[in-house]
């Protein structure tokens, strides 16, 4: 079998993603967007049980995917669905110091997310997220 295209192409697919979404929330540098995309991926990633973030991981794009499981905790305590406002506040309590994420932060990876995924493929898997995990990833 060859090599999936979606992993052959991975690092170029992530790299556009890094750009789009650096413009989309009009921060200077990659290094900054990292840590917002970083950010809002393990905030939702704590409001999901486990069946629910492996399959909106499987979704994903592969480095994407990567960044959504690394430093998981699964024994951590599940939180709940928040406003946009309280979840963004939580978004700049990554790297506190160093932390650019702005106050569209959610809504502008969940723009430039929605343009890298299947968009049929994605829609399923937040349809059998609660309302609020579906809620999240509106742009």
């Amino acid at each position: 079998m060859t090599i999936p295209m979606e992993y052959r192409q991975a690092s170029a697919d992530f790299d556009a993603f890094m750009v789009e979404l650096r413009d989309e929330a009009g921060l200077a540098t990659t290094n900054q967007t990292y840590t917002l995309l970083q950010a809002v991926l393990q905030v939702f990633r704590r409001r999901l049980s486990l069946s629910e973030a492996i399959a909106f991981a499987a979704v994903l794009p592969p480095v994407l995917r990567a960044i959504f499981v690394s430093d998981w905790d699964p024994e951590e305590p599940r939180k709940e669905f928040e406003s946009r406002e309280a979840m963004t506040r939580e978004t700049r309590e990554l790297r506190r110091d160093h932390n650019f994420s702005t106050e569209t932060a959610i809504a502008d990876v969940a723009k430039v997310l929605r343009r890298h995924v299947d968009g049929g493929t994605f829609e399923r898997a937040l349809a059998s997220l609660p309302p609020a995990g579906r809620d999240f990833w509106a742009p």
